[in-house]
């Protein structure tokens, strides 16, 4: 049993034994960015508060998700990924257990902090763990599940709450059943904690051996102009993203007369779209050295679609269909654009620059949904698909100068 580790098929079943660790690790974060607004009519009828005050609570979980999330990829550079993992799960259950205790917006005010103090880590961990433990050939594969097991969270966290509030008459039950759910998965961590230790000796030297070389100030790869371009690429597709998640069902209906039950299918036909063209996208990264080539070629696929729907000229179901499958795009650029950002990261600043870079995540959240809902108060369905499409060009731009850097960086280095 111990030489089988060291030969091609132990090294691909432990890699996929990490991969299917991280991916339920990431599809929990996903779960529990939902984790109130599922129950949103219940706080209504129970504790009198509005729309604006249930918005308020999803501001809360994206900007402490922001913030902790930059923060975060420092703690992972110093004290390694998997303890911080451990943490994150942790706070899932507590910011669980703080809403089925919740008696007025207070107490749901602290399981959105704590929800999102869960989530801040997720990337920048999850990251750390699989570029520096799956290897290299299946580095693209890792990146494409670690996309649909978001994805697959998004989709679970609806049907579990509205699930378990239906069976047991208690919304409180529900949330008892999400404290319970994120405790098991950190125990699996915690069992399999042998699959998600990050702190490999050869990678130790290494990264003390460029510290003690470089004697770079930990802040220092805030000075490259590719982690921000990664920023800004993250928030104009995350902008896209919010869009589409928010406001593409009443949009549609606005625009095109169809009914509530036929325009609730597009978010899950997008996400279901999304996850095919991650898959896909997995195999094209060995396939390709200018990763930004793809993104730039799915996501003006993916915008182009969206353009098509905002024009107005489709019959109604059509265009309900072309707007869902307008998330293959986005889903077929995910893998290359994890790997570009793995690309642009200094040594030993792999925390660091995901949890920066996925902070654009966050604030594309927190940023993207006031101003859309603004233009339907206005009356303008159709900028929700004209503004996603729009986002999505300038997330093209943002790779693009960062592919370009990067293209740079390897022949100054050849």
């Amino acid at each position: 049993m111990t030489t089988t580790a060291s030969t091609p098929a132990g090294d691909a079943r432990r890699d996929v034994a990490t991969i299917s660790l991280i991916g339920l690790a990431h599809g929990s974060s996903h779960f529990f960015h939902l984790l109130l607004p599922p129950m949103f009519p219940a706080f209504i009828r129970d504790f009198g508060l509005s729309y604006s005050e249930l918005g308020l609570l999803v501001t809360v979980f994206f900007v402490v998700s922001g913030i902790g999330q930059a923060l975060a990829g420092f703690v992972v550079d110093r004290i390694g990924a998997r303890p911080v993992l451990y943490g994150a799960m942790a706070c899932f259950v507590a910011g669980s257990l703080a809403a089925a205790s919740a008696q007025g917006f207070g107490g749901l005010a602290v399981a959105a902090v704590l929800a999102g103090l869960g989530n801040a880590p997720l990337h920048p961990a999850d990251f750390t763990i699989l570029n520096r433990r799956v290897s290299p050939q299946r580095l693209g594969h890792a990146f494409s599940v670690h996309g649909i097991s978001g994805n697959l969270g998004w989709a679970l966290a609806p049907v579990f709450l509205i699930g378990l509030n239906t069976a047991f008459g208690s919304w409180r039950a529900a949330y008892l059943g999400c404290a319970v759910l994120a405790a098991v998965v950190l125990a699996l961590l915690v069992l399999r904690r042998d699959l998600i230790d990050d702190h490999h000796e050869a990678h130790v030297a290494a990264t003390r051996s460029a510290a003690a070389g470089g004697g770079e100030h930990p802040m220092a790869f805030l000075k490259l102009p590719s982690v921000w371009l990664c920023f800004s690429f993250f928030f104009w597709t995350t902008v896209a993203l919010a869009a589409i998640q928010s406001f593409a069902s009443p949009a549609l209906g606005r625009m095109y007369g169809l009914p509530l039950e036929a325009t609730a299918f597009v978010v899950t036909g997008y996400m279901l779209a999304s996850a095919a063209g991650m898959i896909v996208g997995g195999f094209l990264i060995d396939r390709t050295e200018r990763l930004e080539r793809i993104i730039a070629a799915a996501m003006a696929l993916a915008a182009a679609m969206l353009l098509l729907v905002a024009s107005g000229w489709l019959p109604g179901m059509v265009a309900l269909a072309v707007a869902s499958l307008a998330g293959f795009g986005t889903g077929l650029a995910g893998p290359s654009r994890d790997m570009l950002i793995k690309r642009a990261a200094p040594p030993g600043a792999t925390g660091r620059v995901y949890g920066t870079v996925y902070s654009g995540l966050d604030t594309g959240n927190a940023m993207a949904a006031p101003v859309f809902g603004a233009l339907m108060d206005a009356g303008l369905p159709q900028a929700v698909f004209g503004g996603s499409a729009v986002a999505m060009a300038l997330g093209v731009l943002s790779a693009s100068f960062v592919g370009l850097a990067v293209h740079r960086r390897r022949l100054a280095l050849a």
